[in-house]
């Protein structure tokens, strides 16, 4: 082969792998989308050529090929399962019996162990990858955990992971431990395309690596982070700190949460702060694991036989279970749209007995095979309803087919299909809907009228008449001392809460509307646009799409909404009956932060999450939730994260809490 095309192609790839490594790894590309691709194109053309591929070669990524079975693939050194802790107390004891074989050594020898410290990183929820690398830095081979001793040979599959390198600048055979992982990104957009939707990320990793079809391990777009190496036929470490140093030196991927403690109160407060981020992360995590830092006292710590006694996972609680789905009930919401809810036989699940789970629509039925009767996979994060992932395959044929109703099952209106959803059109008298409506419109962020609740907005259909949001405004007095609990301070109180209402500020009526899509946030930025509720019924699709934020579905919704005669009347209505909505140009104080992106990451001293924010909007910042080169800021407080981490590697500017408040004083 012609050496000045192999030296080319050389230099190609080395490019290839530096921009893989800024875009997958550091999330800080260097080069354009195109531009990589013309590079990748240039290579291609020169192999074709040559008909020389290298190894490395990141054509090499591409996952064509169908397997004919697994290998099995001998660890060059066992990988070790580890003991697991479920409550503080565990982890006590766990550092107890360290403490004590450490002391024991430093009394009978002259030789001293360092006083004991932990390294804590997070417990990936995914599927352990044990890659292989030769004396001249090449992949060649990457396998599954498999019994600790034997794994599977899952190389192909592995190389499809685009920010795993196939190259290291390192001399010496080494083995690099990694947990392949499934972001919730890569998740959800494989589940749009997919006719069998995945059930969890990390059934979502696992199938893709044990799929003999490695075109279809490609297209799930797996991650990996590592951090052990296993085998090593070069220098030792002599910390975990300079190995997870080493990792990221040789370009694997690494997460950013990786910290130091020496005792267990530090461990506790670790613990807490990473249970508490757990369901904002991009990938499952589902513990802590706890390691001695210093080799040498791992080493004199030794091993069980089934457990290194230097590591510990401390274990969250479940955030997955399967149960029976019983039944379905048919929820009316106030748009009117008829909604599926699945009905369970109790289960336990984050602390939490689990009852009920959201399913979406009947798309969302047919795409996850749900059947009444049948197990189902449900997940829970942050506290709210849970989903239901999926279908335990072997219960299929225990359940029923689920049908959409004909009716609503409120008012026994024919319920109408429009694509994967079905409305009921009865806006006028469906109990639901207008209670519904008019508990939002009477909400604390809307209109806020004060002593407003659902039970009232029942009361106030059933025995009162109430048809639509303009009479609440009709109401007196009188008429609300028939209803249950009202007597006549009550009765008062609401009417003068009512009246107080009339007069809004724009952006609160706007939500009080109901638009679908509006949240508290659109309705601001609506509202500062168009200054006035009229320019805001005029405003054209083209006019909306400009507004940061509002994308196509969100301007079209807003169009619809105002162009039918019914909202009109109604708004008209209002109007006549004394609601004024109000704006006011928000006073933007002159500070170093007005027009500058910042991010604030940890716990602050005088601000909650929310207080800071109107904080910096009030000086003219906007406020992002992810760190990138066009950040201006990072404040950054208590137990700062990854953001803090990546902020660090591209150079964007740190604060404290202290030097901002100093800032803004100026």
């Amino acid at each position: 082969m012609d050496n000045d095309k192999a030296d080319l192609m050389n230099k190609i790839i080395k490019a290839l792998n530096k921009y893989a490594y800024e875009y997958y790894v550091m999330d800080n590309p260097s080069v354009s989308d195109k531009e990589y691709d013309e590079k990748y194109d240039e290579l291609v053309k020169l192999e074709k050529e040559t008909g020389m591929v290298f190894p490395y070669s990141p054509t090499q990524r591409v996952g064509d090929t169908v397997l004919p079975e697994f290998q099995k693939y001998v660890h060059k050194n066992k990988l070790w399962s580890m003991d697991k802790a479920q409550s503080v107390d565990a982890i006590y004891e766990w550092h107890k019996r360290n403490l004590k074989i450490v002391n024991e050594y430093n009394l009978t020898h002259t030789h001293k162990l360092p006083e004991l410290s932990y390294i804590l990183t997070k417990k990936f929820d995914g599927l352990t990858i044990n890659c292989t690398y030769d004396e001249n830095g090449m992949l060649v081979k990457a396998a599954t955990r498999g019994t600790g001793s034997i794994g599977e040979d899952v190389t192909e599959q592995v190389k499809t992971i685009m920010s795993i390198p196939l190259k290291i600048d390192n001399k010496n055979v080494i083995e690099v431990h990694g947990e392949a992982i499934m972001t919730k990104r890569a998740f959800e957009e494989y589940n749009k395309k997919s006719e069998i939707p995945l059930k969890n990320l990390r059934n979502g990793a696992a199938g893709a690596l044990r799929n003999l079809n490695v075109k279809e391990t490609a297209k799930r777009k797996l991650s990996a982070f590592f951090y052990d190496v296993g085998y090593n036929e070069g220098k030792s470490f002599k910390s975990y700190i300079e190995m997870m140093n080493f990792i990221k030196k040789m370009g694997f991927p690494q997460d950013g949460y990786i910290k130091k403690c020496k005792t267990l109160d530090e461990i506790k407060e670790e613990l807490s702060y990473i249970d508490s981020i757990r369901s904002e992360l991009q990938y499952d995590i589902d513990g802590v694991v706890i390691v001695v830092d210093d080799m040498e006292t791992r080493n004199i710590l030794g091993y069980t036989i089934k457990f290194p006694r230097w590591a510990i996972a401390y274990k969250f609680e479940a955030e997955e279970a399967t149960t029976t789905l019983l039944d379905i009930e048919w929820n009316v919401g106030r748009s009117g749209r008829v909604t599926p809810t699945a009905i369970l036989e109790p289960v336990e699940l984050a602390g939490a007995t689990i009852k009920r789970a959201t399913l979406n629509n009947m798309d969302d039925i047919k795409r996850k095979g749900v059947r009444k009767g049948c197990r189902v996979f449900i997940r829970r994060s942050n506290d709210v309803i849970p989903e239901i992932m999926g279908v335990v395959e072997e219960s299929l044929n225990e359940g029923t087919e689920i049908n959409p109703p004909k009716y609503c099952p409120y008012c026994g209106s024919e319920l109408v299909q429009d694509g994967v959803h079905y409305f009921c059109e009865n806006t006028l008298s469906c109990k639901p809907q207008l209670v519904k409506s008019i508990v939002h419109f009477g909400s604390r962020e809307a209109m806020n009228i004060e002593g407003f609740s659902e039970k009232t907005a029942i009361q106030l259909f059933e025995r009162l008449d109430i048809k639509s949001i303009p009479d609440l405004f009709r109401l007196n007095k009188e008429e609300l001392m028939k209803l249950d609990k009202f007597g006549e301070k009550k009765s008062q109180n609401l009417i003068d809460s009512i009246e107080k209402s009339k007069k809004c500020d724009l952006a609160s009526f706007i939500y009080a509307l109901g638009i679908a899509n509006v949240g508290k946030k659109t309705a601001g930025d609506l509202a500062n646009t168009f200054k006035n509720l009229d320019n805001l019924r005029k405003a054209k699709y083209d006019e909306l799409i400009n507004i940061q934020d509002i994308g196509d579905t969100v301007a079209n919704t807003i169009v619809e909404f105002f162009d039918q005669n019914n909202i009109i009347n109604s708004i008209e209505e209002l109007l006549k009956l004394g609601v004024s909505p109000y704006f006011e140009e928000k006073q933007i104080k002159d500070s170093e932060f007005n027009g500058k992106t910042i991010v604030v990451t940890g716990a602050l001293t005088n601000y909650t999450r929310t207080t800071i924010k109107q904080k910096l909007e009030s000086l003219g910042a906007k406020v992002s939730e992810s760190v990138s080169k066009k950040t201006d800021y990072v404040i950054a407080g208590e137990s700062a994260g990854s953001k803090y981490d990546k902020a660090v590697k591209l150079g964007v500017k740190i604060i404290d809490e202290s030097e901002f408040e100093n800032i803004i004083r100026v």
